[in-house]
């Protein structure tokens, strides 16, 4: 079996050490300065970038199962990466040429947003639920999905994961919190959603194998905390003074711009999905014990 890694960053070298010796692992990477630290992995580094098509040739007939981790450009509404990978894939090697028939039977493990939700005013999420991004960066993820579901149904089989906050014990709004930056008061606040690192990489390889053709999956933990809540979890986790809460126009008016976006959607995602059809288990069904990590 051989399984390609588009995007190796932190969750996908989770992944690979997941899958280690269960398959050949292979990881697109634009820069040769990762090479070393892939093959210590165990990862065959392949060199390409999803901007530049020409440099995807290797990609054709590499693999036949992929792990799409990569996420769009940070401009417009499409996203071409996607477009440029599936046509790499689309691809197969005969006779030393590249000829632009199918290969049929590859299977895509693609980890979305949540934000393609939109603002649900604090509602229950299921995956039912129609897609209303309200930011581009939402938009773009809307675009992969609906390219990938297509190409799925070509006779792929492709799973997507709707992610929301990736945080591990390395991975936390540490220094937000050390700075004492304000939170919302609890009855103006949003619903934020989690999963640990560790947790998104176990569920994306269960998915890979276990994945229905062309299914969304939420992938997300049982926390369900409000925003403030969570930097409450951060500061008692790193032995620091709660952040105040101040009223939501405040906070709202000091933050960044991508601050001001994910303050201004509440959901709290259901992940009863993956429980059922994939049986899967969270190793860290809340924050706390993955702040905490293994020992817990």
């Amino acid at each position: 079996m051989r399984i390609l890694i588009v995007g190796c960053g932190d969750v996908g070298l989770r992944a690979a050490r997941l899958l280690a010796g269960r398959a050949t692992l292979y990881a697109l990477t634009r820069d040769p300065a990762r090479h070393a630290e892939l093959r210590a992995a165990g990862i065959r580094p392949i060199t390409g970038d999803l901007d530049t098509r020409a440099s995807l040739k290797r990609l054709a007939g590499l693999a036949d199962r992929v792990l799409h981790f990569a996420p769009p450009p940070t401009e417009g509404t499409r996203d071409p990466r996607t477009r440029a990978l599936l046509a790499a894939l689309g691809r197969r090697r005969r006779r030393g040429s590249l000829a632009r028939r199918p290969d049929p039977g590859k299977t895509l493990v693609y980890i979305s947003t949540s934000g393609v939700y939109g603002d649900c005013g604090g509602a229950l999420v299921p995956e039912t639920r129609p897609a209303r991004p309200d930011s581009a960066r939402a938009r773009r993820r809307v675009d992969a999905e609906t390219r990938l579901r297509a190409w799925g149904r070509r006779g792929h089989r492709v799973a997507i994961l709707r992610a929301p906050g990736i945080y591990a014990q390395d991975r936390m709004p540490a220094e937000r919190v050390r700075k004492g930056l304000p939170a919302i008061l609890a009855e103006d606040d949003v619903y934020t959603n989690h999963i640990h690192a560790d947790d998104l990489a176990r569920l994306a390889r269960t998915a890979l194998f276990l994945g229905r053709p062309n299914r969304v999956y939420n992938a997300v933990d049982d926390s369900g905390l409000k925003m403030g809540d969570w930097f409450d979890v951060v500061a008692d986790h790193l032995g620091l003074t709660r952040p105040p809460r101040l009223p939501r126009a405040e906070v709202i008016a000091a933050v960044t711009p991508a601050m001001r976006g994910f303050l201004s959607e509440s959901r709290r995602l259901l992940n009863r999905r993956a429980k059922r059809e994939l049986r899967f288990r969270l190793a860290y069904p809340e924050v706390r014990a993955g702040l905490r990590g293994p020992e817990a």
